[in-house]
């Protein structure tokens, strides 16, 4: 198996695939056999790995993976050929256990410095970024406010990835519009990671869904897209790896809270972040002065 060539050529394989296998899966708990090479290693403790056919799985692929084996993740580097268990857990569920490195011989191969994750205090870059409505916006505009940001595209396929993050983006915004102000003081950002889909109409129709068709709810919430230049400056700055095949991307996730000053006030990598404490560390922000 040639993973250098495969991944230089490949990129990810199209994930909609993942559902219809999970679905498929009837017992509550399934165990696969996977042998592959690692792509990254997020800072969450996500592995994205690019593996060979799993039988009675799925074929070979590159997909991240939650790893539930705090020793061998500890070991692993990107560049590393890995033999592990995927378990599947009912339906939508599954992670990676017993991992084992099998050859470390890849890790020269691998950058060391593509990614720059963003700590509390640093700012951000500040790219042009238009909205769903065609304004052009900064993120340096919202100034004075608490500004959450995390990225989504809108074809998204798989449930517990940006449809999720958009489904607690909706109830934070619900929740901060109980207040007039807390909904004066804080600002919500979805930025695309596929921009070339994503239009200003596409990001309006995907926003609407998920403010129940009020309009009014973009005056809070923003859905944006930019340059691919500025996206990838966006992503190595929030720690943020993303590899597009066809219609389909796949991700990591991260989700910022700009302090009211604009530089980073917390960070949540992944995915299993709990929508109460991401709400008080905004009103948090917005109760700290400038």
């Amino acid at each position: 198996m040639n993973y250098g060539a495969r991944y230089r050529t490949t990129a990810f394989i199209a994930l909609s695939f993942l559902p219809a296998v999970l679905g498929g899966c009837r017992s509550s708990e399934k165990h696969y056999a996977l042998r592959g090479r690692v792509v990254a290693k997020s800072a969450s403790g996500e592995l994205t790995v690019d593996s060979e056919n799993i039988p009675g799985f799925m074929p070979a692929m590159i997909m991240p993976y939650t790893v539930k084996d705090a020793q061998g993740l500890e070991q692993v580097r990107p560049g590393d050929v890995i033999t592990a268990n995927v378990v599947v857990q009912n339906n939508d569920n599954y992670w990676l256990e017993h991992l084992a490195i099998t050859d470390k011989s890849g890790r020269a191969e691998v950058p060391t410095n593509a990614l720059h994750e963003l700590l509390p205090g640093d700012k951000v870059p500040d790219v042009a970024l238009v909205n769903q409505d065609g304004k052009t916006i900064h993120l340096g505009q919202l100034k004075g406010r608490a500004v959450l940001v995390t990225f989504i595209y809108t074809r998204c396929p798989l449930p517990n990835f940006c449809p999720l993050i958009s489904s607690e983006f909706a109830s934070i915004h619900k929740e901060m519009s109980k207040n007039p102000d807390d909904l004066r003081k804080t600002h919500l950002v979805s930025i695309s990671l596929d921009p070339s889909y994503d239009t200003a109409p596409v990001l309006r129709k995907y926003g609407l869904a998920y403010l129940s068709d009020d309009a009014s709810g973009f005056e809070h919430w923003d859905f944006v897209s930019t340059a691919p230049a500025d996206l990838q400056k966006l992503a190595a700055a929030f720690g943020l790896e993303y590899f597009q095949q066809n219609n389909q991307i796949s991700h990591s996730m991260s989700t910022v809270l700009l302090a009211p000053d604009g530089t980073v006030a917390k960070s949540w990598p992944g995915n299993e972040w709990k929508t109460s404490e991401v709400t008080a560390a905004l009103r948090q922000a917005t109760a700290v002065k400038e």
